[in-house]
């Protein structure tokens, strides 16, 4: 066992959970001791107040006593009488209840002329509860002079342990669970009562004059095991006070011994429980008995709560209701209508399961986090339930007195096969090997199953296989990495082997989505683009102002905020949000890009159906104040343009990319919404192929109203996974040539109507036959577009071609010869004149 506390929480520390606090429960009680109150008689100046003389066997220094050796206290409780075992709070010692906020220390002092030394103390002031409207009476044969702390064993300490890491773990959030677990952890074998048992036998049952419950659960979906016994003639009153005491230790209030039962089993076993007084039930019931309903919550329905609250119900919600009206949260808290009292003389005890994930959403909805929805909310195993209310119930008929009044209810959903072998999950089946080989340890046998049987778990084989049923609370052991995280946990991580595992150094693999990204990434910047992160998720008002269908993108129910409602589903409008920001904080001329995820509703994952297809894209915006759009003359999107074809160029796809005007008829479905924001006649499509890998061009005006867009703006989103197809080809090596290269600049005069998509690709081809046929090598590059005032039905467009060859130094005259051939060539193809 543990080698003092500083063991103890170290070990908890290291193989069960964080400690965040360990408390000297002690020292809140240095000095108290129990007393005999000897003589009792009225204050002769006060009407309230009580003269005693109280024995506590001599064992309190430093305090005046009469002959008889007994120690004078006034006293204000109106239950202190001769005879009477309490507790004492001498001068010198601490009221417990003060300890750890503004500590009042006792004196002796004049109270209406006599000397009262310190004070006889109520169960508030002992910080054992809420009331204080009398002393605390101890009923047991204790004798004078014993410290109080250890009457009721308050010389504990309270470690306060971190529980996040018990999600997975519903049966640590009680006293059994954790005494299981720390006595495994010091390799001693743990036993857990013999009531806590799937089939745990009930105390005898008298349905003669019985209580008549009735029960209707419509959401067993929800709610798969709910049970009910009822009891009657029971008499209400305080706790005993170890109860009261062991409440006290972890936070609990004590409110009277039906109540506080139920929270001592709650916090004990982990399973909460909850009371009804039976004769309300009935009185909010249309039949003659009780009617117990579980089911869901009606919008709008109101339910008064423990302490008062009322609050109004959403739907969704499970009630515990009678066939009338609601009368508790299910597995969160119950309804004041129904709660237990002074005057209750019949109950209805109610063990049940809830699923976690709507107590989670209860919980949240409504802001109550109580002890029951703590648990609840871990996922508690229903093979628990019967242990749970029969031991209730017994201790009960042990403490209130009354008798079971019916036979018990239990709506049992749990399958068959789970109740029959007694574990919520099927046997694991594993090997010795498979465990150490995790491990890095070399146990035999024996020494797994005894660390395994130490907590309750039942091992059957040997080393070749081991066949292990996890006990009835133990809802997280499913597969053989479990038993390797038990046994290793329990074993402790701390007596692992310090050695590395062998690693294979042969270098990863590179992977080729991540490189090309990188890339591009590189490409871009050096354009002068600079890259942004934005959220994957945007609000709808933003799709509906880029002309986008919300209702094709996904959309989340519990988002983190209003503005992330929706999964985009294209890039481009989350960096058009950004424009105007930008452009008011006073950046003239900027460049941004994303490479990121978008969805939408119309694609799935064709290997895994139910999950949204994962579309990889990259998208670029530019904008230009008016300023700056002024000094760059010309239409926005061959601003847009430039990047596109630096970035096409550097992945060696110039060749290969085509430029075909936007047609939204091509568009359907959800493809649609990738060109809803642009304008139709000032923008393209991209195509390697007959595929479409994207779309350039400038926003409509609706678009750039909507987002405060300046005129010179545009961009451009591709498809990036087809790019890098495109671009996945072998690196092409041309050596530097040795010969100067020549530039002329050419000028075609055209229809103003011919899209300058005609004349690049007429140009690349006149340049490419002559690069064929002389080995020419080449760059095309455009200058201008350029249309006269009082000419609208031409365009001056101006190129400059950069010619070299390989082995000789290029004439003035063949050049001028080629140029000469393209311009005939342009007259006849395009109807357009050199200028």
């Amino acid at each position: 066992m543990p080698n003092g506390i500083d063991d103890l929480v170290e070990k908890i520390g290291a193989q069960l959970g964080a400690v965040e606090e360990v408390i000297d429960l002690g020292k809140h009680y240095e000095g108290i001791v129990v007393v005999k109150v000897v003589s009792c008689e009225k204050h002769p100046n006060a009407d309230k107040l009580s003269l005693c003389f109280v024995d506590d066997g001599g064992v309190v220094k430093d305090v005046e006593r009469n002959a008889d050796g007994h120690v004078q206290v006034v006293c204000g409780a109106p239950n202190v009488k001769i005879g009477l075992t309490v507790v004492w709070i001498p001068p010198g010692a601490t009221v417990p209840t003060t300890y750890d906020k503004d500590p009042f220390v006792l004196e002796a002092r004049e109270l209406r002329g006599k000397v009262s030394n310190g004070m006889l103390a109520s169960p508030k002031e002992l910080a054992l509860g809420d009331s204080h409207e009398g002393i605390l009476e101890i009923t047991e044969d204790i004798k004078p002079g014993t410290p109080f702390a250890e009457v009721y064993k308050l010389g504990d300490y309270i470690i306060d342990i971190e529980n996040k890491m018990f999600t997975h773990r519903p049966d640590l959030f009680g006293q059994l669970g954790i005494s299981r677990e720390i006595a495994g952890i010091y390799g001693h074998s743990f036993k857990s009562p013999s009531w806590y048992r799937v089939d745990a036998p009930l105390p005898n049952s008298n349905v003669q004059n019985g209580l008549k419950v009735e029960l209707n659960n419509e959401v067993p979906e929800l709610v798969p095991r709910f049970v009910l016994l009822p009891i009657q003639d029971i008499k209400v009153g305080p706790s005993p006070g170890w109860m009261q005491s062991v409440l006290a230790r972890i936070g609990a209030k004590s409110i009277n011994n039906i109540v506080d039962l139920t929270n001592y089993y709650t916090h004990f076993s982990a399973q909460p429980s909850h009371a009804y007084d039976y004769d309300k039930v009935k009185a909010l019931s249309g039949g003659d008995g009780a009617q117990f309903v579980v089911r869901k919550s009606i919008k709008g329905e109101k339910l008064k709560l423990l302490g008062s609250k009322e609050i109004t119900l959403n739907e969704g919600a499970i009630m515990i209701a009678t066939d009338k009206q609601a009368i508790g949260l299910g597995g969160v808290m119950g309804g004041a209508d129904t709660e237990v009292d002074e005057n209750t003389k019949n109950i209805v005890l109610e063990v049940a399961n809830f699923d976690m994930n709507t107590i989670r959403r209860m919980s949240m909805s409504y802001g109550l986090f109580t002890d029951a929805a703590t648990r609840f909310t871990k996922g508690q195993s229903p093979l628990q339930n019967r242990a749970v209310i029969a031991k209730l119930a017994e201790d009960v008929l042990r403490f209130s007195g009354g008798r079971i009044a019916g036979e018990l209810i239990d709506d049992n959903h749990v399958p068959a096969e789970v109740m029959e072998r007694g574990s919520i999950h099927k046997p694991v089946e594993t090997t010795v090997g498979f465990i150490n080989e995790r491990l890095g340890l070399h146990l035999n046998s024996d020494e797994i199953i005894k660390i395994l049987e130490n907590v309750e778990f039942r091992v059957e084989g040997a080393a070749a296989k081991l066949i292990i049923t996890a006990p009835f609370w133990r809802t997280d052991i499913e597969i053989p990495e479990d038993i390797v995280e038990e046994v290793g946990r329990l074993y402790g991580y701390d007596k692992l082997p310090l050695e590395l595992p062998k690693r294979d150094l042969t270098p990863a693999g590179i992977n080729e989505e991540l490189a090309f990204k990188s890339r591009v990434r590189n490409i871009l910047a050096k354009a002068g683009a600079n890259e942004v992160l934005t959220y994957s998720f945007v609000h709808g008002n933003l799709l509906e102002k880029v002309g986008q269908d919300k209702d094709l993108a996904f959309k989340l129910n519990n988002a983190i905020s209003p503005d992330l409602h929706y999964y985009r589903l294209s890039l481009t409008p989350s960096l058009l949000e950004k424009v105007h920001p930008n452009i008011k904080a006073g950046i003239d001329e900027f460049a941004i890009y994303e490479l990121n995820k978008v969805h939408n509703k119309k694609v799935m994952d064709h290997n895994e159906p139910e999950v949204p297809f994962e579309f990889s894209n990259l998208s670029l915006v530019f904008a230009a104040n008016a300023k700056k759009a002024k000094e760059r003359p010309g239409a926005a999107y061959y601003q847009a343009r430039k990047y596109l074809d630096y970035l096409l160029k550097e992945l060696g796809l110039s060749s290969k990319v085509h430029f075909v005007p936007l047609d939204p008829a091509r568009y359907e479905g959800s493809t649609k919404q990738e060109i809803s924001y642009y304008e139709v006649n000032r923008a393209a499509s991209l195509h390697v192929g007959k595929i479409n890998i994207g779309a350039i061009g400038e926003y409509t005006s609706s678009v750039r109203s909507a987002l405060k867009l300046p005129a010179l703006c545009a961009g451009f989103e591709l498809d990036l996974i087809s790019l890098q197809h495109a671009a996945k080809q072998d690196p092409q090596y041309t050596p530097i040539n040795r010969f100067p290269a020549l530039e002329q600049d050419i000028t075609l005069r055209s229809d103003a109507k011919l899209p300058y998509a005609r004349l690049v690709d007429f140009m690349e081809g006149q340049l490419e036959g002559a690069a064929k046929e002389r080995g020419y090598s080449f760059d095309l590059v455009a200058l201008d577009i350029f249309q006269k005032d009082n000419d609208e039905e031409h365009k001056q467009t101006t190129w400059r071609i950069t010619l070299a060859h390989s082995e000789r130094t290029l004439t003035t005259d063949e050049t001028n010869k080629l140029l000469d051939k393209i311009s005939s060539e342009a007259t006849k193809e395009l109807n357009a004149e050199r200028v």
